[in-house]
């Protein structure tokens, strides 16, 4: 497990900040004459962004993954703390007015966000961090950060992205077609991204992931 779901994070005081995921090899110690850097993961729902920054976790020492918070309700096997913080509208209002997140968007009418404070913390001990976020929180953060390294994962075919989503089995056809329709716009800002990963074989994806996290730490 990648991390403890005792670590938690939310809007009021009996609720602890957001933890950062660490990948397995990691230690949490400051790296020192280390800057660190944020990869920002994103793209159509369906593409595999999960399945490759899972898998890149295990793959690459140092990296810390930012732990998002949402309104919408967990589906099968999600669990609170580890793969989402589930918040409600109410609470995820009020971090929006205490300024608490980096980013936060709407999308297919639920609401997402990242966390900042520790999100700045772990850079600022030299981490490199993950954010796994869809493209429209994406931009946010470039604007807000401009040295974010963006990493575009798409599916190889529409075709494929639809089977993914379907075979998810937890959303009604109207609601595949929506998001099919978000995926052909969000495939649109593809070449304003600094990397694009085709996601057609997780093994080979997660390679390219790492060549391109590996190669900003050697920068460092």
């Amino acid at each position: 497990m990648l991390a403890s779901a005792s670590s938690s994070w939310a809007v009021s005081a009996s609720r602890a900040h957001v933890p950062l995921v660490p990948s397995r090899e990691s230690s949490m110690s400051d790296i020192p004459g280390r800057t660190g850097n944020l990869f920002i993961v994103s793209g159509p729902s369906g593409a595999g962004k999960g399945t490759l920054v899972r898998a890149l976790l295990d793959r690459v020492p140092d990296i810390c993954l930012s732990i998002s918070a949402t309104t919408r309700p967990p589906r099968p096997g999600e669990v609170e703390g580890v793969h989402y913080f589930f918040l409600s509208p109410e609470e995820f209002s009020r971090l929006i007015d205490e300024d608490g997140l980096l980013e936060w968007a709407e999308v297919h009418g639920n609401r997402y966000g990242t966390p900042k404070e520790v999100v700045e913390a772990r850079l600022s001990e030299g981490r490199h961090v993950v954010l796994e976020i869809d493209p429209q929180g994406a931009q946010q953060v470039k604007r807000v950060m401009p040295e974010a390294v963006l990493i575009f994962v798409q599916a190889p075919s529409l075709g494929e992205l639809k089977r993914r989503l379907t075979s998810r089995g937890s959303e009604t056809s109207e609601q595949i077609e929506g998001r099919m329709r978000t995926a052909m716009r969000e495939m649109e800002l593809a070449g304003t991204y600094d990397f694009v990963v085709t996601n057609d074989d997780v093994t080979r994806a997660t390679d390219e992931l790492a060549r391109i996290i590996d190669s900003y730490s050697d920068r460092s």
